[in-house]
């Protein structure tokens, strides 16, 4: 696929987001974050019954279609933010599942976050 041209499955994440990955604790009980990026996104505000990292089966508060890999743990917002740390942010919450589906090509993803 040439770089111009979208996928499927990322020509309509319209609407932006802000990320914040790489959680790691900070020795005191917290965690730290990378700097928030901005991402591109399709937010749906909806309960879904989803399985977490540990097998426990959860209600989402929100399911986000993005065009790249996230982490299990960062943050995301609906909207642009540059605060460092997510836990400051009204809005931003937690990255419960991941998923990554491939095309029948194995070119393009279906990136899903269950929140």
């Amino acid at each position: 696929m040439s770089p111009s041209r979208s996928s499927n499955f990322t020509r309509n994440l319209k609407q932006t987001a802000t990320y914040w990955g790489n959680p790691v604790s900070d020795g005191y009980g917290g965690r730290n974050f990378d700097a928030p990026v901005e991402i591109d996104v399709r937010w749906e505000d909806k309960q879904e019954l989803f399985t977490d990292t540990s097998g426990q089966e959860k209600l989402s508060r929100a399911v986000v279609f993005v065009g790249e890999d996230v982490q299990v743990g960062g943050y995301l917002f609906l909207g642009s933010s540059s605060a460092g740390n997510p836990l400051d942010v009204s809005g931003a919450y937690e990255i419960k599942q991941f998923s990554k589906i491939p095309d029948l090509k194995a070119e393009n993803f279906l990136r899903k976050i269950w929140l």
